[in-house]
């Protein structure tokens, strides 16, 4: 699995797309943000136990998964339909307000324990170490979970995650989304 992983980390680094490389404006992502308070929180702290923390996400990987779920590319029961209305602009400014918030993690268990397949992206902590990978600190193990077998059954597709998942067992599985979730998070909302 380790040759695996290695070999999809080679030369994958997701470029910027379509955008331009214009900063989203982050007053008016917080407006924006509004319609995202009831399963994601104003400051990107979830509120719903199947959706993310979003708050001190990375903005390319917000602007990405956002574009995906607007373009069809990524599907959701509801992130399909929420996105589907927004703007280039308007995405950029909900990265720009969610990635700029403060997120504090306090790891309680041994960081050699790490699950070894995930730390290169997701970092012992959960704190993404690229711009194109989420953070998993103090995401509900649920969440985790249902996304690596969705990436393991093809359901999502990702050129790193989908060949690390379809790798994973299911007691694999468990184990990474126990870690994360045993990660103690707080997010800032920084004005």
């Amino acid at each position: 699995m380790r040759q695996v992983i290695l070999s999809a980390l080679g030369g994958v680094f997701l470029a910027g797309g379509a955008f331009a490389e214009t900063a989203g404006d982050r007053a008016a992502g917080k407006v924006l943000a509004g319609q995202c308070r009831t399963c994601h929180g104003l400051d990107g702290m979830a509120r719903i136990p199947i959706a993310p923390h979003i708050g001190g996400e990375p903005a390319d990987y917000i602007r990405h998964q956002l574009t995906a779920f607007r373009d069809g590319t990524r599907e959701h029961e509801m992130m399909s339909i929420v996105a589907r209305n927004l703007s280039d602009q308007q995405i950029l400014d909900l990265a720009a307000w969610y990635s700029g918030n403060k997120v504090t993690v306090d790891l309680a268990a041994d960081p050699a324990a790490a699950p070894e397949a995930c730390v290169a992206c997701h970092g012992t902590d959960g704190l993404a170490q690229r711009p194109d990978a989420p953070n998993l600190a103090g995401e509900t193990n649920i969440y985790i979970d249902t996304q690596l077998k969705a990436f393991r059954s093809g359901r999502r597709v990702h050129e790193v995650m989908t060949p690390i998942a379809q790798d994973m067992t299911d007691e694999d599985i468990r184990a990474v989304a126990d870690w994360y979730a045993a990660v103690k998070i707080s997010i800032e909302q920084v004005d």
